[in-house]
């Protein structure tokens, strides 16, 4: 069970509670597009309704303590790792009928004010991000929520820090699936991620070749801070050209939520600007052969595409991915 004071620190902060170890909260952009503002990137990269995506987590456990993550680590109020992982893993049906019930109160204030149509949509999630807390990847059921979130017709974008290269070999194939790419060398992958396993580093490197061979769309996720990990594109290009994804999403961190702990010893002006992470990307490019294809300058992460193909799918047609069963479609 997750431990009571880090679940009512995590409520102040929006998180919504599924069974024993799974949590939702509306993401920045799908409320947004509910207040009839600015999308997600994700919409402009790869064609996502934002109204209708979750943004969740299956585990809140994690085996890294990221110094940008905006997350609160639970770490930093003595709560181990290890001990929010020590519980049964929840049926997925259960859990997903969980998040679309919480998806359903939550949106459920934003109704007035806003556009009525896109607020049906968002009573009907068709995407579903799993990358909110913790290593999606402890969930010991990884496999079966894919294939039944599949079956809702809902798409699966799953992020992973990329320990725990044993699933990741046997993982069913998810929409999209992320590795997060915080440092170029094993030296600054420690100071950045600060693992709580010495092998980290070794895994993260076998998991970056499994990508390699997955069949389904794959990216690299990086997080630039000014003056720790934003520097050596040649050694980001050489672990970039390990994984070979289809796709590297080239990001500007964020001096928000737990980043601004004392602990992390990050300030705002650690931040690039949009020009910086654009000059970086270009960098990166130049070092891979990858192309940069797209960009969103509020979010300050740009695109890059393998290639030429790469380039013309990045956008997917979701409406023919998943055929739900009458069985499955969620009323």
């Amino acid at each position: 069970m997750i431990p009571e004071n880090l679940k009512k620190i995590m409520q102040k902060q929006g998180y919504h509670f599924v069974g024993n170890h799974s949590t939702i909260k509306i993401c920045e952009y799908t409320a947004n597009t509910l207040r009839g503002r600015e999308s997600c990137y994700k919409s402009k990269f790869y064609g996502i309704d934002t109204a209708r995506c979750m943004q969740t987590s299956l585990s809140i456990g994690c085996d890294l303590s990221c110094r940008f993550c905006w997350r609160i680590i639970p770490d930093e109020i003595n709560i181990k790792w290890n001990e929010l992982n020590a519980v049964e893993s929840d049926d997925p049906e259960s859990i997903i009928n969980g998040f679309l019930n919480e998806q359903r109160r939550i949106v459920s204030g934003y109704k007035s004010g806003g556009d009525l149509e896109v607020w049906y949509r968002a009573n009907h999630p068709m995407h579903v991000a799993i990358s909110l807390t913790g290593e999606s990847l402890f969930y010991r059921r990884i496999n079966e929520i894919i294939r039944a979130f599949h079956a809702h017709g809902i798409s699966t974008f799953i992020v992973s820090n990329g320990t725990l290269p044993e699933v990741i070999e046997k993982l069913e194939p998810p929409t999209q699936f992320y590795i997060s790419l915080q440092a170029p060398n094993k030296a600054l992958y420690m100071l950045v991620t600060r693992p709580k396993l010495k092998s980290s580093w070794q895994r993260f490197l076998k998991s970056l070749k499994i990508m390699g061979s997955m069949k389904t769309r794959t990216a690299l996720r990086m997080s630039l801070i000014k003056g720790l990990n934003m520097s050596n594109p040649e050694g980001y290009a050489e672990l970039i050209k390990l994984a070979m994804p289809m796709y590297v999403e080239v990001k500007g961190f964020s001096f928000v939520g737990g980043a601004r702990s004392p602990s992390r010893n990050l300030h705002y002006e650690d931040m690039p600007s949009h020009s910086e992470v654009k000059e970086f990307a270009e960098l990166i490019a130049k070092h891979t052969g990858y192309k940069i294809s797209n960009e969103h300058e509020k979010s300050r992460i740009i695109l890059l595409s393998r290639d030429d193909n790469a380039e013309k799918n990045a956008k997917i047609n979701f409406e023919a991915l998943y055929k739900p069963s009458s069985a499955k479609t969620y009323k």
